[in-house]
């Protein structure tokens, strides 16, 4: 009798079909889990720049040659991709893009001059992030939280816990807690 050395076309398609679905599913996996980790390094950028902004204000970090007032990050439902570390010169514990009562003083005390902006730098979240929940929220889905030194005291409107929500475009998301002792947690 005569053995056959070769596949049939059957096998051939049967090896060609197991390939093809078991890349798929590594392919969507790999999709996802690549969303989970930007949403996991946007969470903890966001954690470690409320941190930096605490860190400011423990030490009362001079800006322009001069100490302004505290420290702080606003958020933003709209456009909700960003966020902004700012130097609360007026001490009214929230962030105001246009405020004369900022001053650069790098020349010297006797020759200060104003600075029209409390913001110190925006920070932009990964693509497909964005900040979906915020907790105290405003009228205007915005957040400010502040650390005024030297302690810092955080101040944020409400009790005793703020709360930032970062999705990834209507999955699942993660949250950044503080409280008003300064405990900066994720979940």
């Amino acid at each position: 009798m005569k053995k056959n050395k070769g596949f049939t076309l059957l096998e051939v398609t049967v090896v060609i079909m197991i390939i093809s679905l078991l890349s798929t599913i590594f392919i969507a996996s790999y999709r996802e889990g690549e969303k989970q980790f930007a949403l996991k390094r946007s969470t903890h950028q966001l954690a470690q720049s409320l941190r930096k902004a605490q860190g400011m204000a423990l030490s009362s970090q001079e800006l322009m040659g001069l100490y302004q007032g505290g420290y702080g990050i606003y958020f933003s439902i709209t456009p909700g991709d960003k966020y902004t570390l700012f130097i609360d010169c007026n001490n009214d514990n929230k962030f105001d893009d246009f405020s004369s009562d900022c001053q650069d003083c790098r020349s010297g005390p006797d020759s200060c001059i104003p600075y029209f902006s409390e913001k110190i730098e925006e920070f932009t979240l990964e693509k497909g992030i964005t900040i979906s929940d915020l907790v105290p929220s405003s009228a205007e889905d915005d957040l400010c939280i502040t650390f005024i030194p030297p302690d810092p005291t955080v101040v944020f409107p409400g009790a005793g816990l703020a709360s930032i929500t970062l999705n990834f475009e209507g999955g699942s998301g993660k949250t950044v807690f503080v409280n008003k002792v300064g405990l900066i947690e994720i979940e």
